[in-house]
């Protein structure tokens, strides 16, 4: 019996030292991450921050695609949000007015002109149109909890925008359009079902139980953070006390300390230790080499959970694209490439569906002969739903499906261009625009836009929270950072309790 008190005193008290400051970092992160909004309008001058956040060559989803708007004004979107342009690529002016500060509130996922000249932009937080009079963007007043817009078509003077949950359909009258919220349909053989990995993601913050969830959670990260000061104090103080008993010097503050953290650190771990264990351990699925185990998996949604809506589509739409060619709208998803009958909305799946990473599709446009260009994390890939070889873009050899693997390919592909002389670009989110069958090196960026791009709070406080930031210090072994550490947290909460519950019985006996 006291052999096991001994090794779960070791493995709760050195363990948990060094957890400690890991817990601190997590919690805190945590805490912005579960309200991506709310901190939106914050961001982090990347000349602060590691070389690899730094703009070169457009990368870090810097440059999505570039619109021709008329004659030689080209607007080009992405991370950076929108900024004009002309032919040559070289002179640029910020075309954001309009669009609240913040690297978040500007990241432009999709920009459309319609046929009558109204231009229209799906970003992070909303829909916009842009006011010819004003020269300022106005964003739609849409009810959504998800406020993202990914993708927008027009088909003569109806103009069509996607969300992540539903499509919304009006006349195009720029500012002035009325949109119409269409869920919807499923083909007749669907089944509702989630990724494993937006399962687990949601139950870690909370979502899976909608704000309330979230709130929970972040009471768990400051208790987290409590927890790791709390025990730093108990590790620490009680050898600084004795040495300043030697030396006979005050301690009754320092003791008042130490006693009050150790009575509230075991108080506070008693009535959380089962929740902060399903915290910890399910968050170290959510980044590799333990996300690679269930990325390609999935389950029914849970019932009576936010994941458990009537709605087939909610939070699975990623992009939308109408061929005037075969007068057809086509929809990806979570679940895959769709096209739409646009009578009763109804999605149907193609038979062949091209490579598209977990994190979403960022290339979606019509190419040649009824193929399109398919880009993601996995590629950049010529998909014929006609066909059933898929060819990679960049090696011009039939693509080899990998599912099973890594979740991403040799390209992370964040965006394609069109330059010059129908020279095409493929954006990598780390060596940013790269030339496809020729040699011409892409126009730089300018230091004006560089200035002018941070990185938002949130998603700095996502590189610390899963370790990439640190990659810097640890290369390729970051990945090892949070399966590590939410292992050890789990190990070091666990065996907490146990000490306490024993100690607890025994003083009661």
């Amino acid at each position: 019996m006291k052999k096991n008190w001994l090794l779960y005193k070791k493995l709760h008290r050195w363990p948990g030292l060094v957890i400690s400051f890991f817990l601190l970092y997590f919690g805190i992160t945590g805490i912005f991450l579960n309200h991506r909004e709310t901190f939106s309008h914050i961001d982090i001058g990347r000349k602060h921050l590691p070389e690899s956040y730094h703009y070169i060559n457009w990368n870090n989803a810097a440059l999505k695609e570039a619109l021709n708007i008329s004659g030689d004004s080209i607007l080009i979107y992405g991370a950076v949000g929108i900024w004009m342009t002309d032919s040559t690529y070289t002179d640029y002016h910020c075309f954001n007015t309009g669009l609240p500060v913040g690297s978040d509130n500007r990241r432009i996922f999709d920009l459309h002109r319609a046929e009558d000249g109204h231009l229209y932009a799906a970003t992070q937080f909303g829909l916009y149109a842009f006011d010819k009079n004003s020269k300022l963007w106005i964003r739609f007043n849409i009810d959504e909890d998800i406020k993202r817009f990914v993708g927008i078509e027009n088909i003569g003077d109806t103009i069509y925008a996607l969300s992540r949950s539903y499509l919304y359909k009006g006349k195009s009258e720029g500012i002035n359009t009325n949109f119409e919220k269409i869920e919807l349909k499923a083909p007749a053989d669907f089944q509702q079902r989630v990724s494993l990995m937006k399962t687990i993601w949601q139950i870690h913050s909370g979502e899976i139980f909608g704000l309330p969830g979230q709130l929970f959670v972040d009471l768990l990260g400051l208790l987290t953070i409590f927890l790791s000061l709390t025990g730093i104090v108990w590790f620490f103080f009680p050898d600084w006390i004795k040495r300043r008993r030697k030396k006979d010097k005050p301690r009754q503050t320092i003791k008042k300390i130490s006693t009050w953290s150790l009575r509230w650190h075991n108080k506070i771990g008693e009535w959380s230790f089962v929740f902060l264990t399903i915290l910890y351990f399910s968050g170290i699925f959510l980044r590799p080499p333990l996300l690679i185990a269930i990325a390609y998996t999935d389950v029914p949604p849970i019932k009576h959970t936010y994941l458990d809506q009537p709605n087939p589509w909610y939070d699975k739409l990623r992009d939308l694209l109408y061929d005037e060619e075969k007068n057809m709208l086509l929809v990806s998803t979570l679940d895959g490439m769709f096209y739409m009958n646009t009578d009763d909305y109804t999605l149907n799946k193609f038979e062949i569906q091209p490579p598209i990473s977990v994190m979403g599709i960022t290339v979606f446009e019509p190419y040649q002969d009824g193929a399109y260009l398919i880009g993601s994390f996995s590629g950049l890939f010529l998909w014929h739903p006609s066909k059933t070889e898929i060819i990679n873009y960049v090696t011009a050899e039939p693509y080899q499906d990998k599912t099973g693997g890594r979740p991403t390919g040799d390209y992370k592909v964040t965006g394609a261009i069109n330059y010059g002389h129908n020279k095409r670009y493929m954006i990598d989110y780390d060596a940013g625009a790269l030339p496809q069958g020729h040699h011409s090196a892409f126009p730089q960026m300018t230091n004006d836009i560089v200035d002018n791009s941070g990185l938002s709070l949130w998603n700095v406080a996502l590189e610390i929270h899963t370790g990439r930031f640190f990659s810097v210090i640890f290369g390729d072994f970051y990945i090892l950072i949070v399966p590590l550490a939410g292992l050890g947290a789990t190990t070091v909460v666990i065996s907490g309790y146990i000490l306490y519950r024993r100690k607890y019985k025994r003083k009661k006996c």
